[in-house]
């Protein structure tokens, strides 16, 4: 074979080779994003009845490992995870959950009460809050299913004149469906009932 044939064919083969990559790329499903929206859930009450008396700072919210990822997730047998093909958060979860957390707050107790440590120079606070997400996710085999929350917290005297409160709660919310559209709505949902369970815990314990 002649050296001018042989270079026609290695062209004929790179060009075959990106033909079957364009091929490829095109036949992949396309990728749904999903935001856990800024506004609570609808039908939420989003003013605080009383403006509360202990100014706070949200000083670190943690959460575990599995969930800094970008796929949405369902169990999967007895101890698995299945990620969604083709649905993804369209933020991590360590960014959002922290800064959805820190505005439900304020909406509950009122927007000059709850403050990001640290806070700004000329505000001072009462408490500093630290939030510990234990489990945040999916649950039940059969969709429709539930997104169960699981969150430890305390709240710390950054003075240290007073001793810590902790206080913890689990919450199950339903998916509207089995659409992974409802199980993002259904983390929503669980944010903002978490913030309410922790507002009103601090109202029984002063």
């Amino acid at each position: 074979m002649s050296d001018s044939a042989k270079c026609r064919l290695k062209r004929g083969g790179l060009a075959l080779s990106m033909l079957l990559a364009l091929a490829a790329c095109g036949s992949s499903p396309p990728v749904q994003l999903y935001q856990l929206r800024a506004d609570p859930p609808a039908g939420s009450a989003t003013a605080p009845g009383v403006k509360a008396s202990e100014r706070w700072a949200l000083a670190t919210v943690q959460l575990p490992d599995y969930l800094d990822r970008d796929a949405l997730v369902i169990p999967s047998g007895r101890a698995g995870l299945q990620a969604l093909q083709g649905h993804r958060w369209a933020e991590p979860l360590r960014d959002a959950v922290p800064r959805l957390l820190l505005a439900d707050l304020a909406r509950l107790r009122g927007t000059e009460q709850v403050w990001r440590a640290p806070a700004p120079p000329g505000v001072t606070v009462d408490r500093q809050l630290r939030i510990e997400l234990r489990q945040f996710e999916a649950a039940g085999e059969q969709a429709p299913r539930q997104v169960v929350l699981s969150a430890r917290w305390v709240l710390v005297d950054p003075a240290g004149g007073l001793s810590a409160r902790v206080g913890e709660t689990r919450l199950a919310v339903d998916t509207a469906d089995a659409s992974p559209d409802a199980l993002a709505a259904a983390h929503r949902l669980a944010l903002w009932q978490l913030a309410q369970a922790i507002d009103s815990w601090a109202g029984q314990a002063r």
